[in-house]
């Protein structure tokens, strides 16, 4: 189904958009639970007016590639200072939890309403990039302008890609070659009226997945029974 235009009338009178991100981001999760090899999960996190995404976690255990589909080159590279070695000594607890190896975040209007907000969600993402954890990052939020990629890529250090589009969705690898940190990145334009596009989520650990982001839309929009206006 097209992206439809959640935030503005006629939709946003009879349907609540945070209701549809939570919905979307479980078929998210859902659809990543479907493909993750053994030793992987993953689960939405929803928290208004904070943040929603879908995180990938790895426990321990045997992992296997996904097979059958395979990511585009990256449309640009950028450097990148990854995480330095850590030596220490952890104390944890059993309910410490797994470890994060990949996030998609859906953008909210929460998230581009001010600079300090804009701010957090940045410097959220720049912390699991430098942390060499994969990042897909999706705004159709049509209310608030803000060119958030580029938001980021200031956050990291990167040198400024000029304006972008005013939606879209990203993936963003971590990696190191021949000793330096880089960046490869997935920028999709978004429109309404559109089809979303699906783009690779880089895990920690060099694990790739498809992140089918019209497939998971198209099955919130059925379930929540939302149709285009006429």
């Amino acid at each position: 189904m097209p992206l439809l235009d959640h935030f503005h009338p006629p939709l946003s009178e009879r349907r609540h958009w945070h209701s549809f991100h939570n919905s979307w981001a479980t078929y998210l999760a859902s659809q990543l639970n479907a493909v993750l090899p053994e030793g992987y999960f993953a689960e939405a996190n929803v928290q208004y007016r904070v943040e929603i995404d879908v995180a990938a976690f790895e426990e321990p255990g045997p992992t296997s590639p996904v097979d059958g589909w395979a990511p585009p080159p990256p449309q640009a590279s950028v450097p990148l200072d990854l995480a330095g070695a850590v030596v220490e000594v952890g104390i944890f607890s059993r309910s410490g939890g797994p470890t994060l190896a990949g996030a998609v975040e859906l953008v909210s209007p929460s998230n581009k309403d001010r600079p300090a907000h804009r701010d957090a969600l940045m410097s959220k993402c720049a912390t699991c990039l430098r942390a060499g954890i994969g990042l897909v990052l999706v705004d159709v939020v049509t209310e608030r302008p803000a060119d958030l990629h580029r938001e980021l890529l200031a956050h990291l250090g990167a040198a400024d890609p000029g304006a972008g589009p005013a939606l879209f969705a990203a993936a963003y690898r971590p990696v190191e070659r021949d000793g330096a940190g880089a960046l490869d990145i997935w920028r999709e334009p978004v429109a309404v009226g559109r089809p979303l596009p699906t783009l690779p989520l880089w895990l920690r650990g060099g694990l790739c997945l498809p992140v089918e982001l019209e497939a998971a839309y198209t099955r919130t929009c059925v379930e929540q029974r939302v149709l285009p206006a006429a």
